[in-house]
């Protein structure tokens, strides 16, 4: 069978009694008639695996925190100059000439 996506043959494998036709190049899953409703009667049926516990953060290196202090030092001195209004150029005497 070919892959309706990008035409590849099909690979078949089975899985818990279900027969699964996917493509190698694009990962495309195709499940014959019937299928699916296996596979959601066997998902109600047997309880959801346990999730594996999150492994710990490790801690900042000094480095790191130092790092983190300037930037933050940056982003509130540019908040600050931001918000200074804008310094009109004095003029030259000359451009009172030209007016």
């Amino acid at each position: 069978m070919k892959c309706p996506t990008d035409g590849n043959t099909l690979t078949m494998s089975e899985r818990g009694g279900i027969e699964i036709d996917y493509c190698p190049e694009c990962r495309g899953v195709w499940l014959d008639r019937g299928e699916l409703d296996k596979i959601i009667e066997r998902s109600v049926t047997q309880p959801a695996p346990a999730a594996p516990a999150a492994p710990a953060a490790p801690a900042p290196s000094s480095y790191e925190h130092e790092r983190d202090q300037r930037r933050m030092q940056q982003d509130q001195r540019y908040a600050q100059a931001s918000q200074q209004p804008y310094r009109k150029k004095k003029e030259s005497w000359l451009s009172e000439i030209f007016d």
